[in-house]
């Protein structure tokens, strides 16, 4: 799966749950809005709480581990 399908899968969960971005840097941060996070192209870029953005692409990413699959009742 590509960097923009996982991040997408993640974001648009019927009911979203937040989720944890680790990168490369050490880096890490809670995705905690669905809309807070726009990704195009292989790069994304969340906006932090008090409108900080965070930009970041594919090489600056951890691999995500976990289930992006819909859990039963959502």
């Amino acid at each position: 799966m590509t960097f923009t399908q996982t991040l997408s899968l993640y974001r648009r969960r019927k009911l979203f749950h937040p989720f944890t971005i680790a990168l490369q840097n050490g880096d890490r941060f809670e995705v905690d809005h669905a809309d807070a996070l726009v990704i195009r192209d292989g790069t994304a870029v969340y906006l932090a709480p008090g409108g900080v953005p965070v930009v970041f692409d594919h090489e600056a990413l951890v691999p995500i581990t976990g289930d992006v699959k819909p859990r039963p009742g959502e």
